[in-house]
């Protein structure tokens, strides 16, 4: 800040997020330069998501956006885990965090499980809440009343085994043969909308995110300053089309809409 520069960052965890809020939200803002925490995979994908439907719900009309329901669903074929991420799941020991009842809550222990049923190839799969960012970057700029986050459950398993390898190089770009999907369901007054990105390679793919981020803060197109979520900052929609152009950037689909 006292260089006048702008901040983007990739973490996946909610303390993190909540503690660029809580040191910097004030004086980021009395700088003019923007922070933007969880520009990545986990985090800010579902939160871009997540503000695109509430647009088509009309929730892009001034003032807070607000939504009665939003549930994030992530879906990995396998799970090879980077040193930094076994190393980060040493160290986060802290209690993960959802929306109930319109306010950051903790979450439910033991974990709820459920089926989540996700396009082509997944389809219905076995899913355990386990929040990571979006749930603080959804709640700072959107007032939901409930927000949950689910993963499948079976890369879990790879996760959590010592032995389970890194990822490795399957072509050119040096991404991994990993397939992902993320699912964004958000309800507002009897209409529901869900938003899907998928790819391959949720390391390799937060490269585009976080990239197409500083393009765009380069251009000064920006909507705020201070701490702000990736869909607070930049136009969702537009980022999403942008992101789902590039040759290695998720691919975004409206998987379906309705109204009670």
């Amino acid at each position: 800040m006292a260089a006048g520069a702008h901040y983007l960052d990739l973490t996946a965890e909610q303390p993190a997020v909540q503690a660029l809020h809580d040191a910097l939200g004030a004086p980021a803002q009395a700088a003019a330069v923007a922070v933007v925490p969880a520009m990545a995979f986990f985090g800010g994908l579902a939160d871009l998501l997540a503000t695109a439907a509430l647009a088509e719900l009309g929730g892009d009309r001034p003032g807070p956006h607000r939504a009665d329901e939003i549930t994030v669903a992530v879906a990995l074929d396998r799970w090879w885990p980077t040193a930094g991420t076994r190393s980060t799941g040493r160290r986060n020991t802290a209690q993960r965090l959802i929306v109930s009842g319109g306010r950051l809550t903790r979450a439910p222990d033991p974990a709820p499980a459920t089926t989540w049923v996700f396009g082509p190839p997944f389809g219905a799969q076995p899913v355990v809440a386990l929040p990571f960012s979006e749930v603080v970057t959804i709640a700072h700029h959107v007032r939901v009343g409930e927000l949950r986050s689910y993963l499948m459950t079976a890369p879990l398993t790879e996760l959590r085994d010592p032995g389970t390898p890194p990822p490795t190089a399957t072509d050119e770009s040096g991404r991994s043969a990993q397939r992902f999907a993320v699912d964004v369901a958000v309800r507002r007054d009897g209409r529901e909308r869900l938003l899907a990105a998928s790819g391959r390679d949720i390391y390799a793919v937060s490269a585009p995110i976080v990239a197409e981020g500083v393009v765009r803060l380069l251009d000064g197109g920006l909507r705020t300053t201070g701490v702000a979520s990736p869909g607070q900052i930049f136009p969702a929609a537009d980022v999403l089309t942008a992101l789902s152009a590039t040759p290695h950037g998720p691919r975004i689909e409206e998987r379906w809409a309705w109204t009670r």
